[in-house]
């Protein structure tokens, strides 16, 4: 959709202030991109989902861009101008003078948008905790907000995706059967979104929040363009506002990284119970890039590739708990990580990992070294103690779960297997062992890790015995992976 001829002396002027050529345009705005500064209009128009035809609209809803984005990136955006109708230079917001808006971004290169990182193979494991810190951060900046009765709500979101679906040219019947099964999903789901309302989770969130929207920033991943024209598609429960991350890390990047961003944004923000959710929210979001796509021109098979997605996500596999055990350096997290996004519903088992619950627990980030005084039984009680509550939680709402401590008291390993038993879902106990040597060797190279453990510790802890271990025991000393994938009956490609 072109600028509206109206707004052509607007556009020029933003154009020659900027030095861009061809903005970049959507079908609500155009983006006027200079070496030192970044100017966005909005266009004169009503979409039916928005309306941005009256200068008092485009006014709004600048401002609204501005007063949303630039609290969670500071220095990105730095102001709203005006236009006067002579259309020879800007003038503040408030200026009489003004018809038309536009927003200040400073330039950002092209290659720091997610987006592009994820294309070129940047998106890497570092990236992708700090993309998790970055969505739980992002999350606690959401007011709360008053919401009616979310089963209503979210069937209004149901509803209205299937029309733009359709509308999109999407195959009707497809749609028609997405929308019958996201029904039956919504039903079942609706005591756990109203209970997650009354608790506080529905909150005035970004609204829009895949890698497009999300860039690099004074080295951080920094989200941006939240979702300003309507409040109502932006009050969301929080764990659906992840969820668009969620299905477009699984489409661009995949099951790895998706799943990696949900463990850590659990392990830093808690919140275990937003997993009950991820087959609907993912399923939807998956729907709108979908038929966003299919609008697109070119863009047809990526369009068709999430319209796959978003039936999938709605027939998700039973739920299951595995447990990894052993002594510190056997590997645990690292096959905990290869092996949660390998079984359970998108984007992979939920991986609950106790050393990063401990730093939870003591408001700290997971790579924030604790005191040994912090290491008392009274703490690994209550770490272990969080790891069961949330490993039920999860469990409870239909989700997989991995869990990864040392379990070496023969106490804790009976309480994950009567937590199944409990739970309904199948067990499975994975034990990692090697000689004391190659465990010394690896705890005394590690850096940067949420354990704790050095070698004294190795060696306190290799003195007491662990009781009978009824768990598979595998060798750690090389790569345990396919041995673990055999145990637990997962194809090895």
């Amino acid at each position: 959709m072109t600028i509206p001829a109206a707004q052509a002396p607007a556009a020029a002027l933003l154009a020659r202030l900027t030095g861009a050529g061809r903005p970049v345009e959507t079908h609500i705005s155009a983006v006027f991109v200079g070496r030192e500064r970044v100017l966005k209009l909005r266009k004169a128009v009503s979409l039916g989902f928005l309306d941005f035809s009256t200068p008092a609209a485009r006014r709004r809803f600048a401002e609204r861009e501005m007063a949303l984005n630039a609290p969670a990136a500071p220095g990105l955006y730095r102001a709203v101008h005006g236009i006067p109708a002579s259309a020879d230079r800007l003038v503040a917001a408030d200026s009489p003078e003004a018809v038309e808006w536009a927003v200040e971004m400073a330039p950002v290169p092209p290659g720091d948008f997610l987006d592009a990182v994820a294309a070129r193979g940047g998106l890497d494991e570092a990236l992708q905790d700090a993309l998790g810190d970055a969505a739980v951060a992002l999350r606690e900046t959401y007011a709360p907000a008053e919401a009616g009765d979310p089963v209503r709500a979210f069937d209004a979101v149901l509803r209205s995706n299937a029309h733009a679906a359709r509308a999109s040219g999407l195959d009707p019947r497809r749609v028609l059967r997405w929308r019958r099964a996201a029904g039956r999903a919504l039903r079942r789901l609706a005591p756990v979104l109203r209970a997650r309302a009354a608790a506080g989770r529905v909150r005035r969130c970004h609204g829009d929040l895949h890698l497009g929207n999300l860039l690099l920033w004074r080295g951080r991943p920094t989200p941006f363009d939240a979702l300003e024209f309507d409040e109502a598609l932006a009050t969301i429960d929080t764990g659906y506002d992840l969820a668009f991350l969620l299905a477009d890390l699984l489409r661009r990047v995949g099951r790895a990284a998706a799943c990696r961003v949900l463990a850590r944004a659990v392990a830093v923000g808690g919140d275990a119970g937003l997993v009950a959710g991820l087959p609907l929210w993912l399923s939807t979001r998956a729907m709108i890039r979908a038929h966003c796509l299919a609008r697109t021109e070119g863009r047809g098979e990526e369009a068709l590739a999430f319209l796959g997605d978003a039936e999938a996500h709605l027939a998700p596999p039973p739920a299951r708990l595995v447990a990894v055990g052993g002594l510190p350096g056997t590997g645990k997290t690292r096959l905990a990580r290869l092996l949660a996004p390998r079984f359970g519903a998108a984007p992979g088992a939920l991986h609950l990992r106790s050393d990063e619950i401990r730093k939870r627990l003591a408001g700290l980030p997971p790579e924030r070294p604790l005191p040994p005084a912090a290491y008392t039984e009274a703490a690994s009680d209550a770490v272990h103690a969080a790891l069961f509550e949330e490993a039920t939680l999860a469990l409870r709402g239909g989700h997989s779960v991995l869990a990864d401590a040392a379990f070496l008291d023969p106490r804790r390993r009976a309480g994950a297997e009567a937590l199944a038993r409990e739970a309904g879902v199948p067990f499975a106990g994975l034990w990692l062992e090697a000689p004391l040597e190659c465990l010394r060797a690896r705890v005394a190279a590690r850096r940067g890790d949420a354990s704790d453990a050095g070698v004294a510790v190795l060696e306190e802890v290799a003195r007491r015995p662990p009781g009978p271990i009824g768990w598979t025991r595998i060798d750690a000393r090389a790569d345990p992976f396919e041995a673990a994938l055999a145990a637990l009956g997962l194809p090895v490609c």
